[in-house]
């Protein structure tokens, strides 16, 4: 029997934000049961920690529902919070098949509310022909360039005319998949904030109500076609469309063009705990 927990990340509000299961000891298990344990749990991305060493206070195997994913930001930043829980650190280390992740921790009382990583820094992919995802989407174009930036898993942007628009889209989701091999983020700006949704059916995830490892290519989206200025803040509100509101927050500092650093933050509430018959 494994432990288990399931907690809320980017948000503060249990039952909103996005639902993320946590195994705090995953040693032992191979791959191919991680999987099989992901798909039944069902949830966007299910997390496994196992040991640190060599500087890291843990390292992480991330699954959705189809595919293991060598970085995610949701997960990350949840394991986190239950990582430095348990040790009382303000900061902790972790080990994804991206490279090292830091998570900046803040505390009320005991209680871990907030974190902040750096993440992977996103190397942009031109997307040849947008057409088939643009009319997968139902759209006849984007507001800005649609491009690709990877940090793991590969993320496309498009952007839309108004938070409206974001939240009225029904895709095709089987054209989706075909047409998008990672996720499709679908965005605008909104009233102090930028709407986005994000549809990753390849990934056995149709839609995600918060996704962090996409946050931080936004915001350098966003700064490399001069949307906003590199080091600003953007405010992520993202779910809304599925009843699971979450708030992220990016940021982006870059020279010549390129991204420098990458922040993305927000909170996490545990919501469940249990155990799991794995072995």
């Amino acid at each position: 029997m494994r432990d288990y927990v399931v907690l809320d990340v980017f948000t503060n509000t249990p039952l909103q934000g996005n639902p993320l299961a946590v195994f705090p000891d995953g040693r032992g298990l191979d791959g191919g049961l991680m999987q099989r344990t992901a798909r039944e749990l069902n949830l966007s991305e299910t997390v496994f920690v196992l040991d640190g060493g060599d500087g890291l206070d843990a390292r992480l195997r991330i699954f959705t529902p189809a595919a293991e994913l060598p970085f995610a930001g949701h997960p990350t930043l949840g394991a986190a919070f239950v990582v430095g829980a348990r040790s009382g650190a303000s900061a902790v280390r972790l080990g994804t098949g991206a490279g090292e992740v830091g998570v900046a921790l803040r505390r009320e009382g005991d209680t871990v509310v907030f974190g902040e990583m750096e993440q992977p820094l996103p190397v942009l992919e031109e997307v040849p022909d947008p057409a088939p995802l643009l009319r997968a989407l139902g759209l006849s174009g984007s507001r800005l360039p649609v491009e690709g930036y990877r940090n793991g898993p590969l993320h496309i942007y498009v952007m839309l005319e108004d938070a409206e628009a974001v939240n009225a889209l029904r895709p095709d989701l089987g054209a989706v998949a075909q047409a998008a091999p990672g996720g499709v983020q679908c965005f605008a700006l909104a009233d102090g904030h930028v709407e986005t949704r994000s549809f990753c059916p390849a990934l056995g995830v149709p839609e995600d109500p918060a996704t962090g490892s996409a946050a931080g290519p936004l915001a350098v989206h966003l700064a490399r076609h001069g949307v906003i200025e590199w080091g600003a803040e953007i405010e992520i509100h993202q779910g809304t469309a599925m009843g699971r509101p979450s708030v992220l927050f990016a940021s982006a500092q870059g020279s010549g063009g390129e991204p420098t650093e990458v922040r993305v933050g927000g909170g996490a509430v545990q919501v469940a705990e249990g155990r799991y018959r794995l072995d």
